[in-house]
Formats: structure tokens, sequence, C-alpha cells
């Protein structure tokens, strides 16, 4: 197998699994070899280090992620109808993951935020630009639905940040407790946050 891009994709992949499953403190290099199926030296060749590789993890989730956030809050129908779809999307995501692993995942962001943001500063950087840029997406739909009349909030970026926080707040609650029922209430809590009348569809996420 050897030195090649191949190597280089299946190391990522398992690293991405296995930081989903048990986290960034209980990654060893040797066990990301064997699982992936190649040698050791070939994860030095591309990676220097484990935190390196977790780095090469992030941008991989985030690329993924934020295409998917572009989508959706870069799509068609009034602004607060597209922030509704960027619940419902983190809703399915987490219930899919349950669904298929018995245990909800969370979010790779927030779970690497709690475990390495005062040891790893690379990362804590890192995670920091990618929250910021989340921020950033969710204030430009804020904005567009206040110059159209339909929230009442004094800060923009503020309240984006307050809509980020209710997002990574209740995934968080849903992986403490193995339960996606509260994601359910994630939408009506949005608009409130907003000051934003429910209209008719905003029923459970």
């Amino acid at each position: 197998m050897g030195r090649t891009s191949d190597a280089r994709e299946k190391i990522l992949t398992t690293a991405r699994r296995l930081i989903e499953l048990n986290g960034y403190s209980a990654l060893g290099v040797a066990e990301i070899c064997k699982a992936a199926g190649v040698p050791k030296g070939s994860f030095y060749y591309f990676f220097e280090s484990k935190e390196a590789l977790v780095r090469a993890v992030i941008d991989e989730e985030w690329t993924e992620e934020r295409d998917g956030w572009k989508v959706i809050l870069g799509g068609d129908g009034a602004p607060l109808e597209r922030l509704r779809r960027l619940f419902e999307a983190t809703a399915a995501e987490q219930r899919a993951g349950k669904q298929s692993c018995g245990t909800v995942s969370g979010c790779m962001f927030g779970n690497l935020t709690l475990e390495l943001s005062n040891r790893t500063e690379p990362i804590r950087v890192r995670l920091q630009e990618i929250f910021d840029a989340q921020v950033g997406m969710v204030r430009s739909v804020v904005e567009e639905a206040r110059e159209r009349g339909e929230v009442t909030v004094a800060d923009s970026t503020a309240a984006a940040r307050a809509v980020v926080a209710q997002i990574e707040g209740q995934v968080l609650f849903a992986k403490l407790y193995n339960d996606t029922q509260g994601l359910d209430t994630m939408w009506l809590n949005c608009l409130a946050l907003l000051g934003a009348r429910p209209p008719e569809r905003a029923a459970a996420v």
C-alpha cells in the first residue's frame, strides 16, 4: 500500500470515526494504523503528529459541514425558513447517527472544544475560526430577517451567536442523555431568541 493518497484517506476516515466514537484522548497512532490497515510509516509520512492528524480531520469535517450550511442558508425561501432548515438538518443528522450506531455522536467541533480547548492551542484557534464562520453565516440570515421585520434583535452578531449556541447546546444535551427528543424544541427556542413570532409551520423540528 505504501505512502499513497489512498493511505492518507484511509487514515483520515478511520481517525474521524474513532474520534466520533472515543474522542481525542483515547486515540492512538498504532490503533489508527491498525484499524486503517496501513503501516505506521505511512502515518508519519502524511502527519507529523496526532495533533496534525486531528487538525486535518477537523478541516475535512468543516469543509463538508460548511458546504451543507451554504446550500441550506443560501437556498430559496424566506430567511427564517432557511434557518429552520438548518435546525431540521441538524436534528436529522443526530437522529440518523443514533439509529446507525445506537448512540448520539454529537458535534465533533463541540466535543473537541470541551476536550481540547484548554490543552492544544492550534486546535483551539481552529475551532474558534470554525464557530466564527458559523456565526457569520447565521448572522447574514438574521440580518436579512431583521430587514424584513421578521425578527427583533438589537445586535445581529450576538443573536447569531445565540442561535449557534442553541444548536450546540441542544446537541450536547442529546449526546449527554443519548436522547434526541430534546432537539424537538430547538426551532421554537430559536424563534424566541430572535424575538420572532412562530409562523404557522413552526411545530417541532
